[in-house]
């Protein structure tokens, strides 16, 4: 009984420990273009753990969420947003990520039916896919999609402005 309590408490504690486990961070509104390429390049190979070595751990999809402005019920880009996005773009063209192919997903709040927030946000997705396109990213790396509400960030406070944010997904 003893040593089944040591593996469980050995395996809770490499499980918090591991960077599979994905905890809901708040979007970024401002992000350096090494912590960008860092969140999406593919990790360096995992150093396995002796008692763990038959665990195979599901890595989680590498991805950013960040703050991206677009004027009211709008698809038209913030001006405050283009530093970001010029950030990004310079982060896609690096080394680690310039073979890669990514999903811009937009993302909205709970406020109003589902049908026009996924149709907001697919053209919020959009319109991030062109500024990134006309500064140097291949189109054919990108794709957009709408998702509405589906997949608040917080989902106990529907209607926060974290819930609105673009999301870059690293496609495998």
């Amino acid at each position: 009984m003893n040593a089944h309590r040591t593996w469980v408490a050995a395996f809770l504690m490499a499980l918090t420990l591991s960077p599979w486990v994905a905890f809901a961070q708040a979007p970024l509104r401002d992000a350096s273009v090494d912590t960008m390429v860092e969140a999406l390049a593919p990790p360096a190979p995992a150093t396995t753990v002796r008692s763990l070595r038959n665990l195979v751990p599901q890595p989680q999809p590498r991805q950013l969420d960040l703050v991206v402005g677009f004027d009211f019920d709008s698809a038209q880009l913030n001006a405050d947003s283009r530093e970001l996005l010029d950030k990004l773009s310079q982060a896609l063209a690096s080394e680690r990520l310039a073979a890669g192919r990514f999903r811009v997903e937009g993302h909205t709040d709970a406020k109003g039916t589902a049908a026009y927030n996924r149709a907001l946000s697919h053209r919020r997705a959009q319109a991030v896919v062109a500024y990134l396109a006309d500064h140097g990213v291949a189109p054919a790396r990108l794709s957009a999609v709408g998702m509405g509400f589906d997949e608040l960030l917080l989902k106990d406070q529907p209607f926060a402005a974290d819930n609105r944010r673009v999301r870059i997904v690293a496609m495998e």
